[in-house]
């Protein structure tokens, strides 16, 4: 079992390297200006378009970066392999953010990376210190240690959809969307043939992300899982609980559903289990 989720009352702040992710779907520049107003001592802010999102790419609406662009996130941040300092992400709480920050430390290799249970509120109420204005930070010079068997993308997706690759394709938004009952974001309603539904939102509790009985109903710990959503974005949390809960095979299709639609019809109605 991966221990993904930190709780601030179990993180030793003075051996902590704190990344700030919050972010607002609505309104792209809310993180920016929140952490800019203030952030916990010493954090540096990724930004889900500009930092963890290629948006030059036409493959979803928050594309994958490439990894030199992920190698130069990370170096500017300061981080490193060698170290014992825990690298603590955060976002507003019960969010997708700090899960999404977090997916893409694990894809770079980082494994001294954990959620912050609690949102930026409830860890400020716990004591932590906090500072306004941009961060200064050592850049650092890495050798990646890419973990590319967390990440599938369209053409893996299409193999799975083909039955030449025995994997559970889950889809992490509302049940409506993935009836194709309604489709806010996306030129076409569906869902990937074959995949099952397991709404994220589901993962909240009382500004928290936890697991629950019925996503364990949904997919099993034997099962190979791939996670996607729209846009990569919320299937981040549904892909951190599966780790938490023990289960070892499970990677992200960052492009989404957004990702396929531009090259592969999509699929109405209730795929059986």
């Amino acid at each position: 079992m991966v221990n993904v989720f930190i709780s601030i009352k179990d993180l030793d702040v003075n051996n902590t390297i704190w990344i700030d992710a919050r972010y607002n779907l609505q309104n792209a520049e809310e993180g920016r200006n929140l952490y800019n107003q203030e952030h916990f001592k010493g954090a540096v802010y990724w930004d889900l378009e500009k930092d963890l999102s290629d948006m030059t790419k036409d493959e979803g609406r928050h594309p994958m970066p490439d990894k030199d662009q992920l190698q130069a996130l990370f170096e500017r941040s300061g981080l490193h392999y060698d170290t014992d300092k825990t690298i603590a992400v955060y976002d507003q709480g019960a969010s997708p953010f700090a899960t999404r920050a977090w997916w893409m430390l694990q894809y770079g290799g980082f494994k001294n990376a954990k959620i912050v249970k609690e949102g930026y509120s409830a860890i400020k109420e716990a004591g932590i210190a906090v500072q306004s204005g941009e961060q200064s930070v050592t850049n650092t010079a890495l050798k990646p240690r890419w973990q590319d068997d967390l990440y599938v993308n369209r053409t893996g997706v299409k193999e799975i959809v083909d039955g030449k690759v025995k994997k559970v394709l889950l889809d992490a938004r509302a049940e409506a969307r993935y009836l194709g009952e309604i489709e806010p974001l996306d030129k076409v309603a569906g869902h990937i043939p074959g995949a099952r539904n397991f709404d994220w939102e589901q993962l909240k509790s009382d500004g928290v992300l936890t697991t629950n009985q019925k996503l364990r109903d949904v997919v099993r710990q034997d099962e190979q899982i791939v996670v996607y959503c729209g846009s990569g974005v919320t299937a981040s949390p549904l892909f951190a609980i599966l780790k938490e809960e023990g289960y070892s095979n499970v990677q992200l299709y960052t492009g989404s559903y957004s990702d396929w639609i531009t090259a592969y019809a999509p699929e109405k109605g209730s795929s059986k289990k």
